[in-house]
């Protein structure tokens, strides 16, 4: 199994090769991914910022994210971390966002979105100045802090294979 700073190292690997930068928007995990990436010396050669964007306040004032958006669909929806990502890439200036928002739990889940509900979203920029964004949902299991760390770990994991 690999570490979660392995993982970190291959994430500062590909944007290193790409003179790019990242910043994330998290809000279940809190920090954890910021933390893992700036665990790295030199890492603020490619870390620009990170959000922590817990309640839908700071998502709508630090990320830009329509109060209507999440009004609509859910802080835990697809379309919220999309528009979080979009919004740190934006705001940031950098070539790659990572967002995450979700439910760890113990309470706040339901039948719909149950506890360990996880939705993130991956924004690059291309060389032509186009961003794409690419939005996943995931089902995690354990307690508050194993969602956590399974987050975390997911979005490094999936950049990496974007970024490849």
């Amino acid at each position: 199994m690999t570490s979660t700073l392995d993982i970190a190292k291959e994430v500062a690997k590909h944007l290193i090769a790409r003179g790019w930068t990242l910043a994330l928007a998290e809000s279940c995990t809190g920090g954890l991914v910021c933390a893992a990436l700036t665990d790295l010396p030199g890492s603020s050669d490619w870390f620009e910022r990170g959000y922590i964007t817990y309640s839908n306040q700071a998502k709508t004032e630090c990320l830009g994210v329509p109060t209507e958006t999440i009004e609509s669909f859910g802080a835990v929806s697809e379309q919220v971390a999309k528009a979080m990502s979009e919004g740190a890439q934006k705001n940031a200036g950098v070539n790659v966002a990572v967002s995450i928002t979700g439910i760890a739990g113990p309470a706040g889940g339901s039948i719909e979105k149950p506890v360990g509900t996880v939705c993130f979203g991956w924004t690059i920029t291309k060389e032509n100045l186009v961003a794409i964004t690419i939005c996943k949902t995931m089902q995690f299991s354990g307690d508050r802090q194993a969602v956590r760390e399974q987050a975390r770990d997911y979005a490094l994991s999936e950049l990496i294979e974007l970024l490849k």
